[in-house]
């Protein structure tokens, strides 16, 4: 605790090429006791913009998922709370406020804070497709908890922890690039097969057409993609396409071992 008997906060973020977002994002939380930032391997000027706004820049090249790497970087955060964030995300006044409201508070044991995500996509903002207000858990004590072993759709262990939702949005410059875009949602779903596929979890051929249908309806219709617009049609065919690629990825893989067994 400081003398001031506020609760101290660690930003914490793990990066890769990521010159084009990171100025804004750090202009957002200089704010902060501190801020950590731990490096995969840029070959960019990350690790130096990062230093320019204070950041203290750490490196791991021996890559194991995104679950694993906050892991790591969490290890170097000194505070009583750690807000993890990413590198093409920014947080607004507002949220900004909230979280302040929280360290002048008496710390809470097993209490999670999550806060809204406003994402961008191809020039504006998306309020359905269930992508608003797609609430995230990124504030938590930094001895009390960590994020799982997730090689992909890493995420904040909860167990036995309340969730207390902080007010304001985090700004997610999800898409403002469809080529790049699309290439990361096919690491992601490579990823997620790998990672089911080591949980033993099976899947048939069909099933990957039938979980991209049932996808597109439900980000189409159920989460309202239809006022989007050509935004929202646009979104929930790339979200169906990723849903099959993930599936379709998942069942390649079952393949690949039965073959090297009946050979």
């Amino acid at each position: 605790m400081s003398t001031t008997n506020r609760a101290t906060l660690s930003v914490v973020l793990i990066a890769k090429n990521a010159a084009t977002t990171l100025h804004a994002c750090l202009e957002s939380v200089q704010w902060a006791d501190e801020i950590i930032l731990l490096d995969s391997g840029s070959d960019d000027n990350t690790t130096e913009i990062a230093s320019q706004f204070g950041a203290k820049v750490y490196s791991n090249l021996d890559w194991q998922g995104y679950g694993k790497q906050r892991q790591i970087a969490q290890q170097y955060a000194t505070c009583d709370y750690t807000f993890m964030i990413d590198t093409d995300e920014a947080v607004t006044l507002e949220l900004k406020a909230s979280i302040e409201a929280v360290l002048t508070q008496s710390i809470k044991n097993n209490v999670i804070y999550s806060c809204a995500r406003r994402n961008w996509f191809l020039g504006r903002y998306m309020y359905h497709c269930g992508w608003y207000p797609d609430r995230v858990m990124r504030l938590y004590q930094t001895q009390e908890r960590s994020y799982n072993d997730n090689l992909v759709h890493e995420a904040v262990d909860t167990t036995g922890a309340t969730v207390v939702n902080l007010d304001g949005d985090l700004l997610h410059q999800t898409c403002t690039n469809f080529a790049d875009f699309q290439q990361k949602q096919l690491t992601y779903a490579r990823n997620w097969a790998q990672d089911r596929f080591q949980q033993g979890k099976k899947v048939g051929f069909g099933s990957a057409f039938s979980h991209a249908i049932g996808a597109f309806l439900k980000t189409y219709l159920l989460r309202k993609g239809v006022l989007d617009g050509a935004h929202g049609l646009l979104l929930s065919i790339i979200i169906a396409q990723y849903t099959f690629n993930k599936y379709i990825a998942l069942w390649s893989l079952q393949q690949s071992v039965t073959n090297k067994s009946e050979s």
